[in-house]
């Protein structure tokens, strides 16, 4: 995978789900030289229906995409970096239309999806060769908001475990809710009935999250309102603290803020903005680790539509996926002040959403 003569440091590798209607053959490995922030492609998979989002095994020997279709589906790959390819494992059925996002427990045993349209939660074991199993549990939740057309029932958007591993929180955009399941180490089905509910404002649909590093907050991006939601959290127990905008303009458009990730520091955090915005929005985080609204900068994502983004784990990168202008833009990172530099280079890459950096 290097290039004779250069140190290994000098690279790292990027994943790319991207949707597959426009001639994308599924999921693309490429490397970033950190030495001139260029990508070069790698490889990619034969072609696989719209693998929009991914998740990484804790040793990166296995890739799980969710296959983003009517009839829902989730693909498991293991990863040879040395022959520069991953090899297909397995796929078996969500039995949820469109799933949108899938997230690894941090114990490695168990793997969920969310399904979007069809408003549920699947989970599946994670053998040790990599393959997942057939759902093992599967959670359907009931419900609208405000919303006449985004919010007429329920949508499962993402969802996220707690840096402890206790707890896994469950997005819900079309029900204006975040539900927070305990998580059983040890037991089969592996999720709890939710322990407690985060009720966002009607309409402000929460989409993604973060944890700060020290498991004490929350940041909850909200699609449809274009805000962030701040909470306290104690062992499951939340309260909000904080609720903040991320457009840089009034704008009678949809917001569509789409991810949102913490510097690896702890000291910044970033979203993005899709709709009029095209940007990713920045804020510094205080003492208390609520957001410095002075401190408010928006940066151009390079393209239309920006998706899910990518932080290096030193924090000098930050990689940005333009769904509709299918491009990758590669930004330098400032680690004292968190601003971001634009990298003149854009890779082309059919409907990009979502990047892992490692």
């Amino acid at each position: 995978m290097l290039t004779s003569g250069f140190s290994k440091a000098q690279y790292l590798n990027l994943l790319v789900g991207t949707y597959t209607q426009k001639g994308s053959k599924g999921i693309y490995l490429y490397q970033l030289d950190t030495l001139n922030g260029q990508l070069k492609a790698i490889s990619h998979t034969d072609f696989v229906s719209n693998p929009s989002y991914l998740a990484i095994s804790k040793d990166k020997q296995y890739v799980y995409a969710v296959n983003e279709d009517e009839e829902g589906s989730v693909s498991a790959f293991s990863l040879n970096t040395q022959k520069n390819k991953l090899q297909f494992l397995n796929q078996v059925f969500t039995k949820g239309a469109h799933p949108c996002h899938i997230s690894i427990s941090p114990d490695e045993k168990n793997i969920f999806v969310s399904n979007y349209t069809g408003g549920s939660l699947t989970s599946f074991y994670k053998f040790a060769d990599g393959r997942i199993s057939n759902a093992q549990q599967f959670i359907q939740h009931e419900g609208s908001s405000m919303h006449p057309t985004r919010q007429t029932k329920a949508h499962v958007h993402g969802s996220f475990f707690s840096p402890n591993g206790k707890y896994l929180l469950v997005n819900d955009l079309g029900i204006d809710q975040t539900k927070i399941y305990p998580y059983q180490l040890t037991s089969n089905p592996p999720l709890k009935a939710a322990a407690q509910v985060i009720q966002a404002n009607p309409g402000d649909g929460p989409r993604h999250l973060s944890f700060s590093k020290n498991g004490q907050r929350i940041y909850i991006l909200e699609e449809l309102s274009g805000t962030i939601g701040v909470y306290s959290f104690n062992q499951g127990v939340v309260k909000l603290l904080q609720r903040v905008s991320t457009q840089s303009k009034e704008s009678k458009d949809s917001p569509g803020s789409a991810d949102i990730h913490l510097s690896p520091d702890g000291k910044y955090i970033y979203a993005s903005n899709r709709g009029a915005e095209n940007n990713l929005v920045q804020y510094a985080i205080d003492k208390n680790g609520l957001l410095n609204i002075a401190s408010k900068k928006h940066h151009a994502s390079g393209g239309i539509m920006p998706r899910n983004f990518t932080i290096s784990e030193d924090g000098k990168w930050l990689l940005v996926a333009n769904q509709a202008s299918d491009n990758i833009v590669v930004f330098k990172r400032d680690i004292r002040t968190g601003d971001l530099t634009k990298m003149p280079q854009s890779t082309k890459v059919s409907m990009p959403v979502c990047l892992i950096l490692f």
